[in-house]
């Protein structure tokens, strides 16, 4: 059993060293080091006040019946469109351009990933970063939707809606079945900055068939009895001690 953090940091560069083909999973932990909020930490979203929950404002129903009570919220809380890249996302589009790192799979919306220059990247949840008006389909970047005011509108009339997948709104299939592909191809599973409590996301891991199975969040999981190597702090910090070679 590998315990103490200078042991758990030679295991993982000794698993990497090895590794030919490893994938990441990543969720809100990875961009808190953006400056980006998670949910569910004491001083993520789901524990502020607002008149109605965020759960719920971030529903398909919400959006639907409270559009303009939605933008409030969004442009306030979801459009971090001035952060930057941490160290996680610069290590994995670095493993990646060595060819070792076969796809990101996220759970972020914040495209901070293809800003550091990751080019596989699986967005499960969608991203802030491409809207499309519900009538004609014509696109809107995340600037067009944080410049406006009210109910973002469509030059035609129509509203325009976030490709965000929402609460109660279905993951695209063809993403989450690329990265089922690209999970059970892999030697190594790096996952991080995630609860692993939100599904059908969460039930990603159990595709992984590979060698290595890696935990790396700032609290507990309920995969850390079942992880090859579990190490709990900040995932930028983590990573940017191992050399990618």
């Amino acid at each position: 059993m590998v315990n103490n953090m200078t042991d758990k940091i030679e295991k993982l560069q000794q698993i990497i060293d090895n590794s030919r083909n490893v994938v990441f999973f990543g969720g809100a932990g990875v961009s808190t080091e953006s400056g980006i909020k998670d949910f569910r930490s004491k001083d993520g979203l789901y524990s502020q006040k607002y008149k109605y929950a965020p759960e719920v404002i971030l529903s398909h129903d919400f959006f639907m019946d409270y559009t303009e009570e939605f933008y409030e919220f969004y442009r306030d809380k979801m459009l971090a469109l001035d952060a930057q890249p941490n160290a996680a996302h610069k290590w994995l589009a670095k493993l990646e351009e060595k060819g070792r790192l076969s796809a990101v799979i996220t759970q972020n919306i914040d495209g901070l990933h293809q800003l550091a220059g990751s080019r596989r990247v699986y967005e499960l949840h969608g991203t802030v970063h491409s809207n499309r008006c519900m009538r004609c389909g014509k696109f809107y970047s995340a600037e067009d939707i944080l410049n406006s005011t009210g109910v973002a509108k469509c030059d035609c009339g129509g509203t325009i809606k976030p490709k965000v997948v929402l609460y109660d709104e279905d993951l695209n299939m063809d993403i989450y079945n690329r990265s089922i592909n690209a999970i059970e191809n892999a030697d190594t599973m790096i996952v991080a900055g995630t609860s692993l409590t939100v599904y059908p996301a969460a039930g990603l891991v159990r595709y992984f068939q590979g060698d290595n199975l890696i935990l790396i969040n700032r609290d507990s999981t309920p995969l850390d009895n079942t992880a090859d190597l579990v190490i709990h702090g900040s995932v930028g910090e983590i990573l940017s001690n191992i050399d990618i070679k």
